[in-house]
């Protein structure tokens, strides 16, 4: 007869004085001292967190996860000159990376060629200069775009960069049905966090789902957007708004989508988003979690997806540029290791890591380097990617995962209450809420609430006999002057009538609600540039007046 186990008493934790009054996260949410089955009640395990691959996703969206594919590694990448970041590209190919991850510079982001007098002291500084067609040839010689996943940090001139890369691809010889990759394309979250905005929010939601339109039949394999909470964390969001922001930018998108008369299903299996991996290593599991499990119900419950893929929460992490400290530098490899732990527990699909020099200038060459192995040791020698969601069931993981949904569904109701996340942000309430969390954030670290290891507690003295240097990248002066004679002479070289005729031609479509996209192919084509495709749109659609959120 099998001996009977009486369950254990009720045991307490001894009384012990904390170390501090209140316990947070990152964000500020109240810990408890010890989490146990009761904070998870009423609890059901398969309503809550199923399997892997199956609603609703908590788990992770495919059944094999990394035992089957590992993240995609993808480094992002681009400064100076086409020519200077193609070479970046090939050696970090060359060292084991799987994709490539593109920084455009300012001008470029904003639709200004880089002669442009408000470009001056810009090219080629955050990211690559590219003005034409010749700029994008040269930024991927060699590299075989229907064999790399590139993916394109890009926003208002989203659609002319993903044109510039469909010709590129062509100019090759590849079939544009094989390419495979992400431009952002996520304007909302420029008005709300980041302002490389040019068009009024209602003309540039018309560009984000021609863009889907136009790739659901050319570049099927393509995600038309990658949906950012990357910025709204780095602006200063809690996790909470990161979640409830990024999701209801997502609600934004796939209504607009259907307003155009799109089927759900034809674009939501596009749809991807952008997260950052922040240092509170058991907030952003939870984090990445709770964010899976509620898209999947929102497409599901509110827009009635039938297709599987169409609730998949498909998401790149890159680790917290904001965490990073120009203060004792190496201890931004420690910092970016436990986020991009964070990210590969929470179920990422790519992932980038910052370098340890990104707080003083572009990251060099070898620091990138140790973001890479980063990732590399993490796949290959930590054993966190042969066990599926090694985290499920643990009571302080599910309560976490809990109270972000809630939180965050708290927030989108507050959005539709407004009348939707356009008139959210026209009001500045998405906005008022960001900037109270970074000054609640701030405050805590100037009063030492929230330490910051080099800057507020544990700080060098500094030996003025001795300075310890971090090499760091300088972009030439000259990279400039020389980007500006290229423009200038290929301006010079071209057939500016059939130029002319293709911004005429856009002009006309964008005045309409005909599709831009194929007039837009058609004039990067032609060599416009992006500066005179840029000004074609302006002078049809206007620009954006930002209003200011006191």
């Amino acid at each position: 007869m099998a001996e009977t186990k009486t369950p254990p008493k009720e045991t307490k934790a001894k009384e012990t004085k904390d170390r501090k009054e209140r316990f947070t996260t990152l964000s500020g949410q109240s810990l408890d001292r010890l989490y146990t089955e009761q904070n998870l009640q009423p609890w059901d395990p398969e309503s809550a967190l199923g399997y892997p691959g199956e609603f609703p996703y908590t788990r992770g969206i495919y059944p094999s996860m990394y035992r089957g594919r590992l993240w995609t590694m993808r480094q992002y990448a681009g400064f100076g000159s086409a020519t200077e970041s193609n070479q970046r590209y090939r050696y970090l190919l060359s060292k084991g990376q799987k994709g490539l991850s593109v920084a455009f510079d300012l001008p470029t982001q904003i639709g200004m060629d880089s002669d442009h007098s408000l470009a001056l002291g810009e090219v080629g500084k955050v990211g690559v200069a590219i003005d034409s067609l010749e700029d994008m040839q040269a930024l991927f010689d060699g590299i075989p775009l229907d064999k790399v996943s590139t993916s394109m940090t890009i926003n208002a001139t989203a659609a002319i960069l993903l044109c510039l890369y469909v010709a590129v691809a062509k100019k090759q010889g590849a079939t544009l049905e094989k390419l495979s990759g992400t431009v952002q394309n996520d304007i909302l979250k420029e008005y709300i966090a980041r302002g490389t905005y040019i068009y009024p929010v209602r003309p540039a939601m018309r560009i984000v789902t021609d863009i889907f339109a136009w790739c659901r039949d050319t570049l099927p394999k393509w995600n038309t957007i990658s949906i950012s909470g990357y910025h709204i964390r780095e602006a200063g969001s809690t996790a909470v708004q990161e979640v409830a922001f990024t999701l209801a930018d997502g609600m934004a998108y796939v209504q607009a989508a259907l307003d155009a008369r799109l089927d759900v299903d034809e674009f939501a299996p596009q749809l991807s988003f952008f997260f950052n991996a922040h240092s509170d290593l058991l907030e952003e599991i939870a984090k990445y979690r709770a964010a899976r499990r509620l898209w999947a119900r929102i497409m599901r419950d509110r827009f009635h997806a039938r297709d599987s893929r169409s609730l998949l929460l498909r998401f790149h992490a890159q680790t917290a540029g904001s965490s990073l400290t120009a203060q004792q530098p190496e201890n931004n490899i420690v910092r970016v290791a436990i986020q991009a732990l964070a990210a590969v527990l929470g179920g990422c699909q790519s992932l980038h890591t910052n370098s340890l020099d990104e707080a003083l200038a572009l990251p060099t060459e070898n620091a990138a380097l140790i973001a890479l192995r980063t990732q590399q040791i993490l796949a290959h020698e930590t054993g966190v990617s042969n066990t599926i969601d090694p985290v499920a069931g643990s009571y302080a993981i599910e309560h976490l995962t809990n109270e972000i949904e809630k939180g965050a569904l708290a927030y989108i109701e507050k959005i539709d209450a407004l009348g939707g996340m356009l008139r959210a942000i026209e009001s500045g309430f998405v906005q008022g809420e960001i900037q109270k969390a970074a000054y609640e954030y701030q405050r805590a670290v100037e009063n030492k609430e929230q330490i910051i290891i080099g800057v507020n507690d544990f700080i060098a003295p500094q030996d003025n006999s001795d300075p310890r240097e971090t090499p760091t990248l300088r972009i030439d002066p000259q990279t400039e002057r020389d980007q500006i004679a290229r423009l200038q002479a290929l301006r010079a070289k071209r057939d500016a009538p059939r130029a002319q005729s293709t911004l005429h031609e856009l002009q006309r479509r964008a005045a309409t609600t005909e599709n831009l996209l194929p007039a837009i192919l058609a004039a990067v084509e032609a060599y416009a540039t992006v500066g005179e495709i840029s000004d074609a749109l302006r002078q049809v659609f206007g620009e954006y007046q930002e209003s200011v959120v006191l």
